[in-house]
């Protein structure tokens, strides 16, 4: 067989004066944000550096909406949130050495998440690539080096004819599943030189799909269609690509109970007769998944928290579908299917017989009943009086970003999200500093809803910078900060291992004057008058910021019988 005659696609006359005349003035960060342009971004978060300021000039002479936080790993943050929100590649655009470096919790964090976040970081000039030796001002002998562990894919350019290509590349694997973060870098020097190249219009980066093999779907279809006790564990996979209807009609069609994991919360619906709801920290809910003769997992590697600290012990078949391969299988042998959520899902409707099981729904009241009555009996009434004064507040469908504070763990696992890709926490990874400069990318994601942001004191004090950020970009975005005087659950897991804490106490600011001094209106609420503060705030458009002091305990979880 010959390609002689394969079709080619041949330029318009117009195309070929345009590029053979490209305007002038270019450089190769023009290059850039023309590449970025022709892949369909609209909005670029970052930082300016020294090295890279030939791609921050080039921005402005581009349509692209820069969004510039105060420290990279915020402005990463929010990238990912971004990407969460919008399923878009989140461009960030970042400084060579210690700029680089600042920006690695939030890409660790949107790894553990699979969020599709484009980190674009400048480099050192070419001589000095790979050596170390040169002396450059924020020299690495080896910066891709300090990213390969974390992103998915690094991308190095020498030239700009490179610049395209490598952008394209990144953003295709960005958005391949499992979505994730990925690196390109390029060297000062290639971003500063005027280009001849022509305008980069709409360069080719489609995302490659992840298919389930037939002959594994047909397995796990007789599975789940014989099994006397299916259940269903949905992961964060089935939120990041869009799956939920998919996981409900399955779910409807084979009478299974369903649980959602932290990173998989509003991807079933919280009250539906199936739901299991998030109480993962529970033992009853486990004894219930190890009863189950064949548990579907979907997006979910069960890992840590997903398998209650490691002491789930499955005493049937497992079925995983899981598009991280890497995650395959990891932690309990399974009939495993490496595939996005979606399309396996949607194999197993096909497939799958009708189950009729009258008594599913009483089972699930029965576990959920005995988790109500074990945190009952723990006197937490100011616990949850305060998460659901929060539920009541927020609006339905604005989405709510968690940093990693008492709060936020009681969500995980008791506050209903009301829809899917609504909930996000930094429990991926667990870095602090999250919750409101990730608030700030998705109020940039969509400017038409509320957005919430839950800190602790010690979580806000990593990213109160931002105030101005929020300020300088009117971002309606409203900031719960509990005040517990110190890093609380820190607090807790010390008393409980060592009787007493150390270095959990903390000196704070008045939040409420820090906040107003950013020009950003502040409130002192109460655990009686928070709902009505928290409505009020959010319902006000721009940003604001709602201090509760309060300390709050932790449910106790149950790892064991």
């Amino acid at each position: 067989m010959t390609r002689d005659h394969d079709p080619v696609l041949r330029p318009t006359a117009a195309q070929t004066s345009a590029a053979l005349h490209p305007p002038p003035g270019r450089t190769g960060g023009d290059l850039v944000v023309e590449t970025l342009a022709g892949l369909g971004a609209t909005t670029v978060f970052g930082l300016p550096g020294q090295h890279a300021l030939g791609v921050f000039d080039a921005l402005r002479r581009s349509d692209l909406r820069y969004v510039g936080l105060r420290m990279e790993n915020n402005a990463g943050f929010a990238a990912d949130a971004y990407g969460r929100i919008t399923g878009e590649a989140a461009p960030l655009l970042l400084s060579t050495g210690p700029g680089a470096l600042m920006s690695l919790p939030a890409l660790q964090e949107a790894a553990a998440a699979s969020a599709p976040v484009l980190a674009i970081s400048s480099q050192v000039p070419v001589a000095g690539l790979g050596g170390g030796r040169h002396g450059y001002l924020h020299e690495l002998p080896d910066q891709a080096a300090s990213f390969r562990g974390v992103v998915k894919s690094v991308h190095t350019v020498r030239t700009q004819s490179q610049i395209p290509s490598a952008i394209a590349a990144a953003w295709k694997s960005a958005l391949s599943v499992p979505h994730g973060p990925v690196w390109v870098e390029i060297p000062q020097d290639v971003l500063l030189a005027e280009t001849h190249l022509p305008v980069v219009t709409a360069p080719d980066a489609t995302p490659d799909e992840l298919p389930p093999r037939p002959e594994l779907t047909a397995v796990a279809a007789d599975l789940l269609s014989n099994a006397a006790r299916p259940a269903i564990v949905a992961g964060g996979g089935v939120v990041r690509s869009d799956a939920s209807g998919k996981l409900l009609a399955l779910a409807e069609k084979l009478r299974a109970p369903v649980v959602t994991t932290f990173g998989g919360k509003g991807a079933f619906p919280w009250e539906h007769p199936l739901s299991l709801q998030s109480w993962l920290e529970d033992r009853h809910t486990t004894d219930f998944l190890e009863d189950a003769d064949v548990l579907l997992v979907v997006g979910s590697g069960l890992g840590e928290l997903s398998s209650n600290y490691h002491t789930f012990q499955p005493r049937g078949r497992i079925v995983q579908i899981e598009a991280d391969l890497g995650k395959l299988e990891s932690n309990h042998p399974a009939l495993g299917i490496h595939a996005d959520a979606r399309l396996a899902l949607q194999a197993l409707l096909e497939t799958v017989s009708e189950r009729t099981d009258p008594a599913a729904a009483g089972r699930v009241r029965e576990v959920l009943g005995k988790v109500r009555e074990r945190i009952a009996s723990q006197d937490l009434a100011l616990e949850q009086d305060v998460l659901a004064s929060v539920r009541r507040a927020l609006p339905d469908g604005s989405p709510s970003f968690w940093d990693m504070t008492i709060l936020a763990y009681w969500a995980w696992s008791a506050f209903d999200p009301r829809g899917a890709n609504t909930l996000h926490s930094a429990q991926g990874a667990g870095g602090l500093g999250y919750g409101f400069p990730a608030a700030l990318g998705a109020a940039a994601a969509d400017p038409g809803r509320p957005v919430l942001a839950v800190s602790g004191d010690g979580g806000a004090l990593y990213s109160i910078a931002e105030l101005a950020t929020a300020r300088q970009h009117d971002l309606d975005v409203t900031w719960l900060i509990v005040d517990d005087g110190g890093y609380g659950i820190l607090r807790e897991y010390m008393t409980d291992a060592f009787g007493t804490p150390a270095a959990t106490e903390l000196t704070r600011p008045d939040f409420v004057a820090l906040a107003e001094s950013f020009g950003v209106p502040g409130v002192r609420t109460s655990p009686e008058t928070l709902e009505e503060d928290l409505a009020k705030a959010l319902a006000t458009p721009g940003p604001s910021v709602v201090v509760l002091p309060a300390v709050l305990r932790m449910f106790a979880p149950t790892h064991r019988r």
